[in-house]
């Protein structure tokens, strides 16, 4: 795991985001989960957000430095053409951007939130961009969001791999997921919510002991489970049930993909 995902900046309680952004964030989460080459739609967000560039740009990004700052993001992605990525994006994804006679301002339905749009769809795409392609990567994706923080795009990335399998596989993949699920409670401090998530997904993945065998790898998360039972001994204690705070004091749980 690299040094930036020990940082992850998701690993203290978010806010609830408005439902167009959350909307907004989840589209494009899913079209990249689904097709890696759609992964350049979060390059944008993340630039036009950023707020040293809106501090540094308050009428409007000019497309010039647009461009010039997704160059770098793009070109991990193998694409090496930001004039062309940038109208396509415009093409697939009309509510990305506004523009104005200085340049490019966020979508208007990104209100205040626009910092925290910029670094959501900076973390994801620091999650999703050195991935294997192929048949690994929808799993490979869920163990990456995961481990940067991001556990409610974890979910997303497992949920479509549980709807086609069968037997004890379907049965370990839900317990991933509805582990990532107590996480994502966490983060909204939702504490009957986590409770009763991270209790089932321990029964279902007790039997394999935290070790996930699948078709595209074997997922393991012994350690995590050794956590998440901890916190949830703290989170069905009935005294002084509002406090979190010794959830957070653990360690913060990861995955390994072998």
């Amino acid at each position: 795991m690299s040094d930036a995902c020990n940082r992850t900046p998701f690993w203290q309680r978010q806010p609830r985001l408005p439902l167009d952004v959350q909307r907004f964030l989840q589209d494009r989460m899913e079209a990249a989960l689904q097709r890696p080459e759609a992964r350049r739609a979060l390059v944008w967000p993340t630039i036009l957000g950023a707020p040293g560039l809106r501090e540094a740009h308050p009428g409007g990004i000019p497309e010039p430095a647009l461009l010039s700052h997704a160059a770098r993001m793009l070109g991990a992605l193998g694409h090496h053409d930001p004039a062309c990525a940038w109208r396509a994006n415009l093409a697939d994804w009309p509510d990305t951007a506004e523009g104005g006679p200085e340049g490019w301002r966020p979508a208007s339905i990104w209100g205040a939130w626009g910092p925290l749009v910029s670094l959501r769809c900076g973390w994801q795409l620091a999650a999703l961009t050195p991935l294997p392609l192929g048949e690994r990567y929808p799993l490979a994706c869920g163990v990456s969001l995961f481990n940067h923080g991001l556990y409610h795009e974890c979910h997303d990335a497992l949920e479509p791999l549980w709807a086609a399998a069968e037997g004890e596989l379907k049965d370990r993949l839900q317990g991933l997921i509805l582990l990532a699920g107590g996480y994502h409670h966490l983060q909204q401090h939702n504490r009957r919510g986590l409770v009763a998530l991270w209790g089932e997904a321990l029964e279902r993945l007790k039997p394999c002991g935290g070790r996930v065998t699948t078709p595209w790898g074997e997922v393991r998360a012994e350690a995590s489970l050794d956590l998440t039972a901890r916190r949830l001994d703290h989170g069905t204690r009935k005294t002084d049930p509002a406090d979190l705070s010794p959830l957070w004091g653990l360690d913060r749980p990861t995955w390994e993909l072998a």
